[in-house]
């Protein structure tokens, strides 16, 4: 199948961009049936936002807990309880291979 450069026109930012024949190789190899609505820059802008603006990497929140095995400090991504013990993750691993 032969491809030639489509002029369209950004959804977003109302500018025209090239669909290129490269681009719409592209596309069909994965199965794409829509031709893309917004230009690369505005494509770009919204991937960012879409990920918390920080490049894909949103900031875990991290909370201090005391490993339940070995007594030492920790950082864990969960709000720790009471009625849960949490372990550091040295400790967490070698409880994960014994099992």
């Amino acid at each position: 199948m032969s491809f030639t450069e489509k002029k369209l026109v950004c959804a977003d930012c109302g500018s025209d961009f090239i669909f290129s024949a490269t681009e719409q190789e592209f596309y069909a190899s994965k199965g794409f049936v829509n031709e893309p609505k917004r230009c690369p820059s505005c494509r770009q802008s919204r991937k960012i936002d879409r990920r918390g603006g920080n490049g894909g990497r949103s900031e875990r929140q991290m909370f201090k807990a005391v490993c339940a095995k070995c007594g030492n400090d920790t950082m864990v991504p969960f709000q720790p309880t009471q009625d849960k013990p949490v372990y550091c993750s040295d400790c967490y691993n070698k409880i994960k291979l014994s099992r």
